[in-house]
């Protein structure tokens, strides 16, 4: 029982000895890029134009991964101006379909897939914004055909009121011949 006692906690030290020891490389280039992302999607506009010029410039010089993903984040996260989807996706996507998954691919595939739900998010905006905009012009088009019909009703009923009133002195008219007719043929004596 000692002995299992003293097994278990020598293998929990080893354990506790690995969480110890010093991240890859590679994790420590997915810690730098996201810093140097939050920094500069944190900084003045001015500031965010110098890191991704520098970016640029360092993707130019030697275009590895870690570069690839470090410029195609800053396209990602960056407000507009600076803020290019496309070549954001067109950075990201080679690296993030790489395989064996390693701590860089798998950034690159998280801000990928950003953008790519953010490209999606955008169409469907762009989508909903046009059916509304149909719909609006539908209403006014509605909108100008009752006015129409209003109007047409408006002079209908003009029309039949001028009728009517025709129609009255007409009758007036006939009225008043049909006296006259009469009055003639039975003269006052």
């Amino acid at each position: 029982m000692r002995r299992a006692a003293q097994l278990l906690l020598g293998a929990a030290a080893l354990a506790g000895c690995a969480a110890l020891r010093p991240p890859a490389p590679e994790v420590d280039q997915v810690h730098q890029i996201v810093s140097a992302t939050v920094d500069a999607a944190r900084a003045a506009p001015e500031e965010q134009r110098r890191r991704l010029s520098s970016a640029q410039q360092a993707y130019a010089a030697r275009p590895d991964d870690a570069n690839r993903v470090r410029l195609g984040a800053l396209f990602a996260v960056l407000p507009a101006p600076h803020r290019d989807d496309a070549r954001a996706s067109a950075l990201l996507e080679p690296v993030a379909s790489k395989q064996p998954a390693s701590p860089v691919t798998e950034l690159a595939g998280l801000l990928a897939a950003g953008v790519a739900d953010r490209d999606r998010l955008q169409r469907e905006v762009r989508a909903a914004e046009q059916r509304a905009d149909a719909a609006a012009q539908r209403a006014e088009a509605a909108q100008q055909r009752a006015g129409e019909a209003e109007r047409r009703q408006a002079e209908s009923a003009e029309r039949a009121a001028t009728l009517s009133q025709q129609l009255e002195a007409l009758k007036s008219i006939e009225r008043s011949i049909l006296e006259r007719e009469v009055q003639r043929r039975n003269p006052k004596r």
